[in-house]
């Protein structure tokens, strides 16, 4: 494993001359956006996005079903992602027959949570927000997901994620390094989300983190940890919790399982990993080779655990999956210091400030 890594790290150095030509190809683009050269489409309603700077996990999914909690009790609300690795092109409003194949993990994954919300994908989000307006004209709000370097549409309001151990200061652009945007655009988010945090960190710590990022004067830095909830079954969605008397198959295909193996090691006896890649489309291969790898566990007390993500993915086999003791893990933002409130009250106040400023503007 370790050579793997070294490898891998060696042929991204190598890979610096191609990091150069990136960066200056998103310098260039950020540069024609900045200065209106290429223009930026609003619309007439509240619109957060949210993002990253870099490839990988930074918790984007579950930030996007924290909002949805806050908010759906309030305003009629719509989620727009771009479908990634699904199997089909161009706009896709979710429905009752709607499949992850047709609209990817994570949009399934808000769809099957969330079915009074809204959720729809599109590549071209430019086109699809008056798609999605149109087929649901009621919608009051309206959630970007991953949407921070799709600068053809301008949020009002941008919430940008950057993990604890990989702070986006400390980066590079692609491939040498995980960025996909320059340090600098940290400068359009309304809200800095430091997540993946040790539960433990101190406040001194976290100053330390904030005073790296730079805020601007109108920046919030507000820090979050990871929080899994109880695990349910795949199907039957029977609620369990897991003990320090249970052995677990954990099976997974997520860009960055490490807090998921963290949290295994401290909450079950032992776990053995079947790993897959990010987004990986499962097959009944798969699902044979989970079930022989569990078969092989010498243990009476054991299980099978999954992410939602992987979850989605894995529905299409529900009929064998519902002998099968596999159970979904739910994973949510938790706010340390008490910010959560803060949070909240920031998201809340953007939304009926942009509903205020609307209505003066339509008694004029």
């Amino acid at each position: 494993m370790n050579f793997n890594f070294y490898l891998l790290k060696s042929v991204r150095i190598l890979l610096f001359p191609f990091s150069l030509l990136y960066g200056l190809v998103v310098i260039i683009r950020n540069y024609l956006f900045d200065k209106k050269i290429i223009k930026s489409v609003s619309f007439n309603l509240p619109i957060i996005g949210v993002g990253n700077l870099s490839v990988g996990g930074t918790g984007k999914s579950p930030m996007v079903e924290y909002l949805i909690r806050m908010l759906q009790d309030k305003y009629q609300i719509a989620t727009l992602s771009r479908g990634y690795k699904r199997k089909t092109k161009g706009y896709t409003l979710a429905h009752a027959e709607t499949t992850a194949l047709e609209i990817g993990d994570e949009p399934m994954q808000f769809y099957s949570k969330f079915p009074s919300v809204a959720v729809a994908v599109g590549e071209e989000r430019i086109v699809a927000i008056p798609q999605l307006l149109h087929d649901r004209p009621e919608t009051q709000v309206i959630i970007l997901d991953d949407s921070f370097q799709h600068r053809s549409i301008h949020p009002g309001f941008n919430i940008l994620l950057t993990e604890c151990g990989d702070l986006f200061t400390r980066d590079f652009f692609l491939p040498t390094g995980d960025l996909r945007d320059q340090k600098s655009s940290y400068k359009r988010a309304n809200v800095i989300v430091v997540t993946k945090c040790p539960p433990e960190i101190s406040m001194e710590q976290a100053e330390r983190i904030k005073e790296e990022i730079r805020p601007l004067p109108n920046q919030h830095v507000l820090f979050s940890t990871i929080q899994y909830t109880d695990l349910y079954h795949i199907v039957t969605k029977e609620k369990k919790r897991l003990s320090l008397e249970d052995e677990v198959l954990l099976v997974c295909g997520i860009a960055n399982p490490t807090p998921l193996k963290n949290y295994l090691v401290q909450q079950s006896k032992t776990y053995y990993q079947l790993s897959f890649s990010d987004h990986h489309i499962f097959t009944i291969d798969d699902l044979n080779e989970v079930r022989k790898k569990f078969e092989e566990i010498q243990a009476t007390q054991k299980m099978i655990v999954t992410t939602e993500k992987d979850a989605v993915r894995l529905m299409k086999f529900k009929d064998e999956l519902k002998e099968m003791p596999m159970y979904v893990l739910p994973i949510q933002h938790r706010f340390l210091f008490g910010r959560g409130t803060q949070f909240d009250e920031i998201v809340n106040t953007f939304i009926e400030t942009f509903q205020d400023n609307k209505k003066h503007e339509q008694k004029r």
